[in-house]
């Protein structure tokens, strides 16, 4: 029961950490998307259609799944690299948690924040584009790929926190890793389109298959099998979520 207690009460830490400065946290990521919906949508509407579909309407639940990658990395990375700059670390490794409950509780705030900052892409980019062709017997499939994109970045994220020492590290892990590979996901683009080399390397990109199957769960089409993308990204949570436990309960830079 105790640990129970600890697992929720950490859990309830790490949400209102963020939902404190929704302003920053929720509100920017959610204007910074719209501004790329506005911008590319604005300029390639009417003038290019992908499976079918409008551009703008083609873009929206990329920029989404974006958005909830993106945000629940850098909540559970910044939240681990404040702890230990700060020092206030040391008050959760006097604590009785174990790894699982660290994991539990900084991943599922990830997922929370990586969520409500892609429902708010959502709600506010209806203002500017329909959602035309949308199959709502097809949104489990977009809810999957949301729970275990955000879940395997939430993972990642905390794999950064551990390594970085200092918040220029961190920012060169996202910046040079994670942003790279959400924005050649397929956010902007079907890789249908790309030249056959760099349609295979696509395939090599995690990223891809959590986009491609997350706009399937829209729209009914994407560039892949979606049971094959689902797989993909369910195997890469696994082994992310595995090393990260390992990680924390050897105490790597945390306790040494």
């Amino acid at each position: 029961m105790s640990a129970t207690l600890g697992l929720r009460t950490l859990l309830r830490k790490e949400i209102l950490r963020f939902w404190k400065v929704t302003f920053q946290t929720i509100a920017a990521p959610v204007l910074t998307a719209v501004l790329y919906l506005l911008i590319f949508g604005h300029v390639l509407e009417g003038r290019l259609e992908v499976h079918g579909l409008a551009y703008g309407t083609f873009l929206l639940p990329g920029l989404v799944m974006m958005s909830v990658l993106q945000n629940a990395f850098a909540n559970s990375s910044s939240s681990l690299i404040q702890s230990k700059v700060t020092g206030n670390l040391v008050f959760l490794l006097l604590t009785p948690l174990d790894a699982r409950a660290w994991f539990l509780a900084y991943v599922g705030a990830a997922v929370v924040r990586g969520l409500a900052v892609g429902l708010g892409v959502g709600l506010v980019a209806l203002w500017f584009v329909p959602w035309q062709g949308l199959q709502p017997a097809s949104l489990p499939w977009a809810l999957a790929f949301g729970l275990l994109g955000a879940a395997l970045m939430g993972a990642l994220g905390l794999i950064a926190g551990l390594w970085a020492d200092k918040f220029d590290q961190l920012a060169a892990f996202q910046n040079f890793l994670v942003m790279p590979m959400t924005m050649l996901a397929g956010v902007f683009y079907s890789v249908d389109g790309l030249p056959p080399f760099w349609k295979a390397a696509s395939h090599l990109n995690p990223f891809f298959f959590m986009v491609d199957g997350f706009r399937h769960g829209f729209f009914g089409v994407s560039d892949t099998p979606p049971w094959l993308s689902l797989g993909i990204v369910a195997v890469a949570l696994a082994g992310v979520s595995a090393l990260t436990i390992r990680l924390l309960a050897s105490g790597y830079k945390i306790r040494h």
